[in-house]
C-alpha cells in the first residue's frame, strides 16, 4: 500500500516538473527588455537614441540601430535602461566594428567567437551575416557553430582564434600565443582584440539576459 502511495505521489511531482519545464522553456522566448517607444523615453534615452542611430552603424542594413519609429534594437534598447552608461558602451562598440587596427574580417570573427562560446543566438545570427560579407569562409563559421576547431582557417585567423579562444576559456593568453599576436598585429592590435573579445562578452550577457529572439520566429541558429 505505501509502496502504490509512492508511485502515485511520483507521478503528480513528475507532472508537475513537468509543466514547469515547458513554462520556462515557454518564458525563454519572451523580451525581459520592452522596446522603448519615444514618448516613454526620457530625454537622456533619447539623446542616446540620437547618438546611436546617428552614427556608422545605421548605415548596415538590418542593424539594431536602425530604426524608423524612434526606437531600437536590442543591444541598445537594454543599454537606454542606462543611458550613462550605455553611451561610452556604444561609443567602445563603435570603434571596434569600424576602427579597430584588425579589419572587418578578423574583428566578426572574433565577434562569432565570443558568440558561440556564450551561446548567444543573436550575437550569432547578427553577426554571421557580416562575417561572411567581410570574408569569413562559410566552412570556418560552420565548423565554429558546431564547437569544432574551423579546419581551414587563413593563418591571421589561427591567431583570432588562438588568442580569442584561450582568453575566454582559460581567462589568459599563454606567452607563445600572446607573442604570436603582437607579431602579426602590434601591441594595437591586440589590445584591440582583446577589446572585442570582452565588449562582446558584455553584449552577449546583455542578449543572453533580455532574451532577444532571432527576427520573425526564426530557430536559433546555435545548438
Amino acid at each position: 500500500m505505501q509502496n502504490c502511495w509512492n508511485t502515485s505521489a511520483l507521478k503528480k511531482i513528475i507532472s508537475a516538473l513537468a509543466l514547469v519545464s515547458v513554462s520556462a522553456f515557454a518564458q525563454e522566448s519572451e523580451r525581459r527588455f520592452k522596446i522603448l517607444q519615444p514618448s516613454e523615453m526620457t530625454e537622456a534615452q533619447q539623446a542616446l537614441v540620437k547618438s546611436i542611430s546617428s552614427g556608422p552603424r545605421a548605415s548596415v542594413a538590418g542593424s539594431a540601430a536602425n530604426s524608423s519609429n524612434g526606437s531600437l534594437g536590442s543591444p541598445f534598447n537594454v543599454f537606454l535602461r542606462s543611458p550613462e552608461l550605455g553611451e561610452p558602451l556604444q561609443q567602445v562598440g563603435t570603434y571596434i566594428r569600424f576602427k579597430s587596427s584588425l579589419g572587418a574580417r578578423l574583428t566578426e570573427f572574433a565577434i562569432l567567437i565570443v558568440a558561440r562560446d556564450w551561446t548567444a543566438q543573436y550575437e550569432w545570427h547578427a553577426h554571421h551575416r557580416l562575417a561572411l560579407q567581410a570574408g569569413l569562409s562559410p566552412d570556418v563559421a560552420a565548423d565554429l557553430a558546431r564547437k569544432e576547431r574551423p579546419k581551414t582557417m587563413q593563418a591571421d585567423e589561427v591567431l583570432v582564434y588562438n588568442f580569442c579562444t584561450e582568453l575566454l576559456q582559460q581567462r589568459r593568453v599563454s606567452d607563445a600565443t600572446y607573442a604570436a599576436a603582437v607579431s602579426a598585429f602590434g601591441e594595437r592590435g591586440v589590445m584591440d582584440l582583446i577589446g572585442v573579445t570582452g565588449y562582446y562578452t558584455l553584449v552577449a550577457m546583455v542578449l543572453n539576459v533580455d532574451r532577444t529572439p532571432i527576427p520573425n520566429g526564426a530557430k536559433p541558429p546555435l545548438e
